[in-house]
Parts: structure tokens; sequence; C-alpha cells
């Protein structure tokens, strides 16, 4: 199994929590994002989104982070990764799509690229953008956790799911830049479980062999 990843990339980091909680051993390959390498034709040639993270296991080239860890949690089922029923399930997706799906494209390398390359937007609106994001996805996050009453040491109970896995990257993401998390206690209370874990604690960027 072969994991190509960046030690800053949230995508990369679920996946490597991901990996860590079920045990699965892997052979990183280091893709910097800064250097433009995810465009290299190599990189391309494998997986032509240019995306990290991709995850080669076998003949099988998976790429998504989502994606990647359902095939995970059915190809490995060993220590699931999602709730025993279909409501349970859909709780979790609504969690993490939360993040994955609203929070993090907008935040991530390419279009803060964008908006200071090609539209010419400054620092600081720049990190107004980013914060807008943040604070809007996770005053969202927070109701919904209060509201359904399914949360409990970690998104779902006790039971760390991939809502965990997408919730751990993004706050790494908004303490990197400076957003104030004041107002989630939930939240934070489940981060702060979540990184007391072995599995969240070796993913986590300052961990990672190709750290900058």
């Amino acid at each position: 199994m072969k994991l190509y990843t960046f030690f800053r990339s949230s995508a990369s980091f679920r996946l490597r929590i991901a990996l860590n909680l079920k045990g699965l051993d892997h052979e990183s390959v280091f893709v910097s994002l800064p250097k433009m390498e995810n465009f290299d034709s190599e990189f391309t040639n494998l997986n032509p989104q240019q995306l990290l993270p991709t995850l080669v296991d076998g003949d099988d080239v998976l790429i998504q982070s989502m994606a990647i860890i359902e095939y995970l949690d059915e190809t490995y089922p060993e220590i699931p990764l999602m709730p025993d029923t279909p409501s349970k399930r859909a709780y979790v997706r609504a969690v993490s799509h939360g993040i994955a799906c609203d929070i993090s494209p907008l935040n991530n390398v390419g279009p803060l690229r964008y908006l200071e390359n090609e539209m010419g937007i400054d620092a600081d609106k720049r990190q107004a953008w980013y914060e807008h994001w943040v604070k809007k996805g996770f005053i969202a996050l927070e109701a919904l956790l209060v509201q359904r009453g399914l949360s409990g040491k970690y998104c779902f109970g006790d039971q760390v799911t991939l809502a965990d896995i997408c919730l751990v990257p993004q706050v790494f993401n908004a303490q990197r830049f400076n957003c104030p998390l004041e107002d989630y206690p939930t939240l934070m209370g489940i981060f702060s479980n979540l990184m007391e874990l072995k599995p969240f604690i070796d993913a986590q960027p300052d961990n990672q062999p190709d750290k900058v």
C-alpha cells in the first residue's frame, strides 16, 4: 500500500488518521504542494485530478480522501469508522460532509492561490475569506451536534468515526490561520478528546517526515 501525501494537506491528514486507526502499513510518497509537484506529469498520470491524497492498494489507484476512507472501511472492516444503522451513518456523513464539502474546498491551497495570484486579493482579505467559511461551517456543525444529541466523547458518542477524522484536520487548519474557536465548545471538546489518541497524534502535520 502506497500513500501519496503532503504534511499540511487536510485531505491527506484525514487519510493518515484512517490508516493509523486501522493499523494498515503503508509506504509514504511525499508530494509538495508549494512546489506544485502534484502537477508533474508522473503524478498526473497517476491521478488526473492532481490532488492529494492518492492511495495505491495493489492494482487499485484510489483518489479523493472521503472515497478512499470508505473504501478502507469496506475492505478492511476491523475498527469500523461508521455506525451500524443507516440513520446513524447518515448523521456521521452529514457532519463529515459539512467539513469536507462545505468548508475545506473553499480554503485549501488551490482557491487561496487563485485568490492571490489571479484575482489580486491581498493577505487581509484572504484571511477574511478563510475565517468567513470556517465560522459559517463551524456554527452550523456546533448547532447540529447539540441539536441531535448524538455526540459524546467524540462526534458520535464514544465511537471514533469518519466525522472525527474530518474534524481534526479542519481544526488544525483553523488554528494555523488564527481563527477564533471559543464559540464552538462542543466541537473543541471533541477535538481535545481526539488529540489524546495515538492515531490522531501520529497523523498530525508536525509529526510527518516531509514537514518543512
